[in-house]
């Protein structure tokens, strides 16, 4: 963040209970940096995923002041470009429809460079911009798991665009794997499965995401787990999120994905974005 062409101008670090040396680096980065700002919570003595992330982003917004075109939600276990800030915010000018963007994301395995693939309308959880109105008129962050799913259909819903941009200035290299910050990535995939179930996914659409998911590592396992994760919480009646009109709109979604998908089209949707590259200056 540092070496940033655009640095921020204001970074939150919000230090969830740190038990390390985080305080005494944030202290010493926070005196170096003028638009560093640490905000220290108590250790509650256990990781709290989902929620507890967006607890801490609400934490670190509530210290932010004055006037807020964009907000950032960033995870610290990230490698990403000097120009990322800079490319990201070019993208939002000259789209104006463009509620939410990040790039895409990338972990290092055996030396090769291995891409946690999520759809071009999805934003990315770990380094996520958002234009601020657009923020606030879909009601901001779920305090729960798939937080990041509910956010890209709220923001659809409201006809605003949103997009994981494949350039190599916004690559995210995430050094852990995705799921795998609580526990490990097995306890993961059984919680992206619960999460689908709060969120309202239709089952046959989850089926085919879990059989998708069988091709990335843990190799079938991690897929199957995304399948029984979701069963388990339907079978224990876990309360769904509570919005029926929006459960109702993602299984419509869902269902024109999996017809597109069985007629052997492409879903990817054309997200008709202009490349700032390519504006003239």
């Amino acid at each position: 963040m540092r070496n940033q062409t655009r640095p921020p101008d204001v970074w939150i670090i919000v230090d969830d209970g740190s038990t390390d040396e985080t305080p005494e680096i944030l202290r010493k980065s926070a005196e170096e940096l003028p638009w560093l700002k640490v905000v220290r919570r108590e250790n509650r003595g256990h990781r709290k995923v989902g929620g507890g992330v967006v607890d801490a982003f609400y934490d670190g917004l509530a210290h932010a002041e004055g006037t807020i075109d964009f907000v950032a939600k960033m995870d610290v276990d990230l490698e990403f470009s000097p120009s990322y800030i800079e490319k990201l915010l070019g993208w939002f000018r000259a789209n104006p429809s463009l509620a939410a963007a990040s790039g895409k994301v990338f972990r290092r395995e055996n030396g090769r460079f291995i891409e946690e693939y999520i759809i071009d309308e999805m934003v990315a959880g770990q380094f996520k911009f958002y234009r601020k109105q657009a923020f606030d008129q879909i009601g901001g962050f779920v305090r729960e798991v798939m937080w990041d799913g509910i956010d890209f259909h709220r923001a659809r819903m409201a006809n605003y665009v949103t997009a994981s941009l494949r350039n190599s200035e916004l690559r995210l290299i995430h050094l852990r794997q995705m799921g795998s910050s609580e526990g490990n990535v097995y306890r993961g995939r059984l919680r992206w499965g619960r999460g689908q179930w709060f969120m309202g996914t239709a089952f046959p659409y989850l089926l085919a995401s879990g059989v998708f998911r069988m091709r990335e590592t843990p190799y079938f396992v991690g897929g199957l787990l995304i399948i029984l994760g979701y069963l388990l919480a339907a079978l224990r009646r876990v309360p769904r999120y509570p919005d029926e009109g929006f459960r109702r709109e993602l299984r419509r979604w869902q269902y024109r994905r999996l017809k597109l998908l069985l007629q052997l089209r492409s879903p990817e949707p054309h997200l008709d974005l202009i490349d700032p590259a390519a504006v003239k200056q």
